[in-house]
């Protein structure tokens, strides 16, 4: 690959990075006008449209039937993880939470995912995994803190529970792509397909309600910047480039661009704990990853 080629990759992970450096504040945003199930439906019905226009676009709508009748059961699994299960379980906790705490929790998840496989697919753990997310999870209890240890009393633990309990089902649902033979937007694509009727069901039983023109905004915000094009980008931007490592580096950048956008927008006083914290959770991750990349698992061991 050329240098034009690595030019676009880096152009399109930076885009990805903005969306994700935004939806934080969306969420808050969005749920502060429309409940968490009249988030969701707006967001897996534009989401779904949305990928399904691009699975049309690059000419591979008769790959969709194909691996739907295939893997039919992997789909409606896979499906109920994300979007259904994994984004219910998010809102909740956003709603319950301030941003600035939510939103770090979130990026647990690879720490989480690296256990998770051990444990499932048999694949070794060792004590560096565990310092790793011991570490993270130190860093998840000083932005609780907010600064004041009292504050461990007075916190929303159930929020809290259900921001750590998400990045259990996101890792599970990536612990369950390692099997996919799918390809990953058909795959996407048909998620969102069988999850939005099982979310407009849900919506219909528990709710019935539709939010006011600002929530509907912010779910086709949410739908569009979180759960697809940014999906779509991402993968352009590891297709474009020589360098997967460099380009996800670029990751790490979106919870303090996060934070930013989250204090200019939603006001909130971030807490200098808040960045403490957050430096430990990637710090653990950063600190795994360069442990693995320099103490490869000897398969043929």
């Amino acid at each position: 690959m050329g240098e034009s080629s690595q030019t676009r990759a880096y152009g399109f992970a930076l885009i990805t990075l903005l969306m994700w450096s935004t939806v934080a504040t969306a969420f808050k945003l969005t749920l502060a006008y429309a409940s968490v199930l009249q988030t969701l439906l707006i967001a897996s019905l534009v989401s779904s449209l949305t990928l399904l226009v691009m699975v049309i676009a690059t000419g591979q709508s008769r790959l969709l039937l194909q691996s739907f009748r295939g893997q039919w059961r992997f789909t409606l699994i896979a499906g109920m993880l994300n979007p259904v299960f994994y984004y219910l379980i998010l809102f909740e906790a956003y709603d319950r939470l301030p941003a600035q705490l939510a939103q770090p929790i979130n990026i647990t998840w690879t720490i989480v995912l690296s256990l998770m496989a051990g444990w499932f697919l048999k694949q070794p753990i060792r004590g560096f995994d565990y310092g790793a997310a011991g570490f993270s999870y130190i860093g998840v209890v000083v932005i609780v803190s907010q600064g004041d240890l009292s504050a461990l009393f007075s916190a929303d633990w159930i929020g809290v529970a259900l921001a750590i309990f998400s990045t259990l089902i996101w890792a599970g649902y990536w612990t369950l792509n390692i099997r996919d033979t799918r390809d990953p937007l058909i795959g996407m694509c048909l998620n969102f397909l069988v999850a939005a009727p099982v979310v407009m069901l849900l919506w219909l039983v528990f709710d019935r309600m539709l939010p006011p023109i600002e929530g509907i905004l912010g779910g086709l915000y949410i739908g569009l910047f979180e759960m697809s094009l940014a999906f779509f980008c991402w993968s352009l931007a590891l297709k474009s480039t020589n360098n997967a490592a460099t380009i996800s580096n670029l990751v790490f950048l979106s919870p303090f661009l996060s934070l930013q956008f989250i204090q200019w927008i939603l006001g909130e006083s971030i807490h200098a704990t808040t960045y403490w914290g957050l430096v430990m959770i990637i710090a653990g991750i950063g600190f795994q990853q360069v442990m693995h990349r320099r103490y490869p698992i000897d398969d043929s061991a």
